[in-house]
Order: C-alpha cells, then sequence, then structure tokens
C-alpha cells in the first residue's frame, strides 16, 4: 500500500495471490461494518490490471464492485490498480500532504475462497517524515510504524483502519493493557495529557464494568482522532477506533473546566470503546459472518447503539468525569431529541434498526416524521430496562450486559437471549415490556421510572422552532425551513421544508425578520399572524396560529440519595 500521487488523492494497490483460483473472483465491499449504508466503495476504484508471470492477464467485470481473472494456478497472481481517497471521515479513506488514512474495506480487494486463510499488508511511507498507526499485529515493521503487517483474515484485516502523518502520540496502560492515543491535526493549545488521563480513566472503568478485575479480550488498543475545523463521529473496530472531532472541542492547556464540547467527545470515546464488547464481539446473530457485498439486515440496532449511547455518558458519570448535574442535563437532552420527533409514534426502535440502511442513513426534510433513532430512543429503552430492574430489586441492566457475554460467550445473540436474560435474573417475563418498548410506539414511561430514582419532569415552555413544529437554519439575516414536524402549526399552516421566511404581518403592519426569536417581538399579544414565505421564488402569505401550550421536558435531580445506587460506580 502506498501513495500514487499525494495531490492527486490516489493510492496504489499490489495484491499478490500465492495461489490463485482458476478462475479468481475479487471484491470490493460495499459498506463498512458500523455503518449501515450501502456507500459504493468500488467507485474509487480505477485501473484494474492483472498480470501473471509478467504478462497481463484478461480481467471481467462481473458487476459493480466484482471482477473475474482468467488465471491459471501454477504462478502467483498480481493485481495493481489505484484508489481515489479523499473522504475526510471515520469510513472512508483520505490522502493528501498532511495526512493519509484508509480503511480496509475501501482498498483492499477481497479474493474470493481465501478469506479465511491469514493476509499481510506492507505499508510504504508517502512522506520520509510521516509515521503510521494501525491496530494490525506488526510483523517487520520501523521506527515509525510503516512495514508489514498480519492478519488472521480477510475480517481482520479490514476492520483495522490505518492513520498516517505527522501526528501526536502517546500511550498508557488500562488494566494492563497497552493503549495508544494518536491525534492528527491538532493545535498548539492542545492538552494532549488531559486527553490520555481522561480516556484512561473511560478504558478502565469499562474493562472493569465487563471484567471485573479480569483482563479484557484485546491485547492492545488505538485511539484514532482527527482534529479539523468542524466534524463529529466515530467508528468502532476490534481493537481500535476512527473518531473525528472540531478541533475546538479539545482539552486547552490552562483550562481546568471541561466545555460542552469536550464532554461530548469524551462521550463519543466512551462510546466507542464500549463497542469493542458490545457489537465488535457480542453482535446481532445476522452479524455472525458479515456480507460485504450487500445489505445485512438486524432489527436489533436499538441494543447494540442504543444500549452502547446509554452507557456512554453514564460510564463518564461512574468514573468520574462529569457530575450528576451534567450527567442529568445530557440525559435531559436525549429525552427532549426523542419526545421532539413525531417519528417516534410511526415506527419502533427494532423497526427503525431493520430500515437503518434506508432511512437513519440516507435522511431527508421527512425523517424526523418517519422514524426515529435507535441511539437515542434506545438508549432511554435502556434506561428504562436499567431503572425497572432496579425498581423490582431484580439487579439492574449491568448484570444483564454482563450475564449475556457469559452466556453467548462473546458472540452472537439474538432478542431471545435479551429476553431470556431478563427472566434469569428479573424471575418473571419481560415480554410485555419488550413488546411495547421495542416493538411498539407508545410512549416510555420515563417520567414515573426517573421519578423513583430522585428526578422529577418539569414542563416548560418550548423554544419557538418545536412550538411552531419546525427546524430552520438561520444564517446571514436568512430563515430556511429544513423540515416541518407532522402536525404541528407550521404545518396546518401549509410550510415546506426549503421555504425561506421572509417575514410577518401583523395587525396591518409588516415586518422583516432576521431570525426565528423574532416572532414574539412583531407579534406581541397576537396569536394568529400571516408569515411571508418564499418558495420556488413565489412570494406565499400563510396564516399562522400561534400556539401557547407547547412544552418541553426539564429534568431536575431532586434526590441524590435515591440515585447514586444508579449514578455511582460500582463497589
Amino acid at each position: 500500500m502506498e501513495a500514487a500521487d499525494i495531490h492527486a488523492h490516489l493510492f496504489r494497490v499490489t495484491l499478490t495471490i500465492e495461489q490463485p483460483a482458476v478462475p479468481q473472483r475479487l471484491s470490493l465491499p460495499v459498506w463498512i461494518p458500523g455503518s449501515y449504508l450501502v456507500r459504493e466503495f468500488s467507485k474509487n476504484l480505477q485501473k484494474l490490471a492483472a498480470r501473471q508471470d509478467g504478462r497481463p492477464v484478461a480481467l471481467q467485470q462481473l458487476d459493480k464492485c466484482s471482477w473475474q481473472v482468467d488465471c491459471v494456478a501454477s504462478s502467483p497472481l498480481v493485481l495493481a490498480y489505484e484508489v481515489y481517497a479523499f473522504d475526510n471521515s471515520v469510513r472512508t479513506a483520505w490522502l493528501d500532504a498532511q495526512r493519509g488514512f484508509f480503511n480496509g474495506t475501501s482498498l483492499c480487494l477481497r479474493v474470493h475462497g481465501q478469506e479465511t486463510q491469514p493476509h499481510a499488508l506492507e505499508l510504504v511511507s508517502p512522506v520520509p517524515s510521516w509515521e503510521a498507526a494501525t491496530g494490525l499485529a506488526p510483523h517487520r515493521v520501523g521506527k515509525r510504524g510503516f512495514g508489514t503487517y498480519l492478519a488472521a483474515d480477510y475480517d481482520e484485516l479490514v476492520d483495522c483502519p490505518v492513520e498516517m502523518g505527522s501526528f501526536w502520540s502517546a500511550e498508557f496502560k488500562a488494566a494492563g493493557v497497552p493503549h495508544r492515543f494518536v491525534v492528527a491535526g491538532a493545535p498548539e493549545s492542545f492538552d494532549g495529557a488531559r486527553l490520555v488521563a481522561d480516556t484512561q480513566k473511560i478504558c478502565e472503568a469499562e474493562i472493569h464494568f465487563w471484567h471485573g478485575r479480569k483482563r479484557p479480550p484485546h491485547k492492545s488498543y488505538l485511539f484514532m482522532l482527527n482534529a479539523v475545523d468542524d466534524g463529529y463521529g466515530g467508528l468502532e473496530h476490534r481493537n481500535s477506533t476512527a473518531l473525528i472531532a472540531a478541533r475546538r472541542e479539545l482539552p486547552r492547556l490552562g483550562e481546568s473546566r471541561a466545555s460542552d464540547g469536550y464532554t461530548t467527545l469524551l462521550g463519543l470515546i466512551s462510546h466507542e470503546y464500549f463497542h469493542t464488547w458490545n457489537v465488535k464481539h457480542l453482535r446481532p446473530a445476522e452479524f455472525t459472518h458479515y456480507d460485504y457485498g450487500a445489505e445485512n439486515y438486524s432489527q436489533l440496532l436499538w441494543f447494540f447503539e442504543g444500549f452502547t449511547s446509554y452507557y456512554d455518558d453514564l460510564l463518564l458519570r461512574r468514573c468520574g468525569l462529569i457530575d450528576d448535574a451534567t450527567y442529568v442535563r445530557l440525559l435531559n437532552k436525549t429525552v427532549n431529541q426523542v419526545l421532539q420527533a413525531p417519528g417516534r409514534e410511526v415506527q419502533s426502535v427494532a423497526q427503525a434498526s431493520f430500515d437503518a440502511w434506508v432511512k437513519y442513513y440516507r435522511q431527508d426534510e421527512n425523517t424526523a416524521n418517519a422514524t426515529i433513532s435507535y441511539y437515542t430512543k434506545g438508549a432511554l429503552v435502556a434506561l428504562c430496562f436499567d431503572l425497572t430492574l432496579r425498581a423490582e430489586g431484580a439487579g439492574n441492566l449491568d448484570e444483564v450486559m454482563r450475564t449475556l457475554w457469559a452466556r453467548c460467550k462473546a458472540g452472537p445473540m439474538t432478542e431471545a437471549d435479551f429476553a431470556a436474560v431478563l427472566r434469569e435474573l428479573g424471575g418473571r417475563s419481560y415480554a410485555r415490556e419488550i413488546a411495547a418498548w421495542v416493538h411498539g410506539t407508545r410512549e416510555l414511561p420515563l417520567e414515573e421510572l426517573l421519578q423513583r430514582f430522585g428526578i422529577v419532569v418539569l414542563a416548560e415552555p418550548a423554544q419557538w422552532q418545536q412550538r411552531l413544529g419546525l427546524r430552520v437554519a438561520e444564517s446571514g439575516g436568512s430563515i430556511q425551513v429544513k423540515t416541518v414536524l407532522r402536525g404541528g402549526a407550521a404545518e396546518q399552516a401549509g410550510f415546506a421544508a426549503n421555504d425561506e421566511w421572509l417575514g410577518v404581518e401583523v395587525a396591518g403592519s409588516g415586518w422583516r425578520m432576521a431570525k426565528l426569536d423574532d416572532l414574539p417581538l412583531y407579534a406581541g399579544s397576537h396569536r394568529k399572524v400571516t408569515a411571508l414565505v418564499a418558495r420556488d421564488r413565489r412570494l406565499l402569505h400563510l396564516e399562522l396560529n400561534l400556539p401557547t401550550a407547547v412544552t418541553t421536558w426539564r429534568l431536575v435531580l431532586r434526590d441524590a440519595a435515591l440515585a447514586q445506587p444508579w449514578l455511582s460506580p460500582p463497589a
């Protein structure tokens, strides 16, 4: 693996098959595990050619991502190709003069019939001063990380992304296991020591969560963070994770207080590290063997993403990186995200999991009305199971997770496994709760359960976007409508996505609006206004009723003692 042209963003890949089949079929994955969308990585592959004994061999393309080589079995088959790499996300590949990064699913062809055979990957440095980092096992590797790495099979090869460049790097141990953190694009103000210390606390807490004082299943772990001007996200792998975050959210030298952005970054680190157990080992039965050429459907993403989303912030609280008030505020945000999505009444989290390929990862102006996030509602489902078990004196969700790990031998699981463990620990069937919370669309019993653990729900007036049933973008004095929520006042008035809201007419006077919060200024005591809207260059007058009774939840911790068995770290 080397750079064909840094400025053209091209990787050059050479694949050698020592004992090819006759004929030999090859393919490039269409998706990457952990990100449930067919991304068609083969669109970036070019100049594919095959040679045997130094002579060209005929290639036939079979479909969008598969090829067949008319070779013989008597000598090694060598394929060469280029891959365009200009996606600065965690999902694909990137190459420029400052940094290189790739996932194997974007660059490494799959040799059909030899997927379970050992693979070797040789990394060649594009720039003499660069370093390389990956979770693959080193074989012959130099001080800067370039050289040959080994993988037990194709799955491992493509599950260990590679970071290259002049990055910041530090090492630490958690539960005796070596960990490394590399950061690309960090500014001079970056407090690396704090990031490492906080990450170590997270890792220690999560290893203890799953194994107590025993060692985790991974022998080493690598965090790769790409610090950019604007971005956020992560993708889990078996012994590493790729992260992206805004530079302004990194911890800064001389600042002791954690910003909201840094707290969010710590939650992302916690989330992706928790996936080491919950989806990379314990995983949907449908993911026992990945089909890299098509969608892999599962109704269990509410468990693997949602429950991980529940624990990411909760474990920040338990390891002391945030306090009770901050945790409750983060939980409050999740609750309101779900309550403000009309799609929760349309689709269950089990259905949303199955439809991730066409809905969650293909969001549009109607997404909030048609589906619900299996991340956010899945997290609230986890909360409801946890607090229900605790309220009944039947253990807690922590024990459920660990029991599932043992029952499923750290491998594939089904919803039936989850139900069986709930019955085993809770002493009764939880089929009714699973049907209602996972497969149903009725409201979750959040208020009642939270109150039993010292958190009360206060209703307060919603912001204007929520009152009107709108989601807007405000920039340069313009109000652009992005989403019109189902059943809201804006929908009843006739607003549509992509409208530009110019102003309002009230009692014979017209006013230009620069932001939505101008509305009460001009409406005064009037409960009805005329909205002036531009749609496809036409000016429309929409009669808009201003609702007064729309509220949002505010969670308040009233009795910390009741919450401590849940929020505090176990003894």
